[in-house]
């Protein structure tokens, strides 16, 4: 099956395979694990306040992460 190349499907497909949302979800995702690794072993801090402080900074720098992404990507790929 071929998708057109405006369609909607073709659209999603571009943004979420090749885009910065993915590569930005994907980032947080494996810092959400480090993260939690890294505080539970190096502070020794409980499974609940490590996994807590895993979750929100990874959060706030995939954020970060994406509007860098974004602005690299309008930068560096003018069509």
């Amino acid at each position: 099956m071929k998708i057109l190349k405006n369609s909607p499907l073709a659209k999603l497909g571009e943004i979420t395979v090749r885009g910065s949302i993915m590569r930005a979800v994907i980032y947080t995702c494996g810092h959400i694990l480090i993260a939690l690794t890294c505080n539970k072993i190096i502070t020794n801090a409980s499974f609940e306040l490590a996994t807590l402080d895993a979750i929100i900074e990874p959060i706030i720098n995939g954020f970060w992460f994406y509007f860098l992404d974004r602005i690299w990507s309008k930068k560096n790929c003018k069509s």
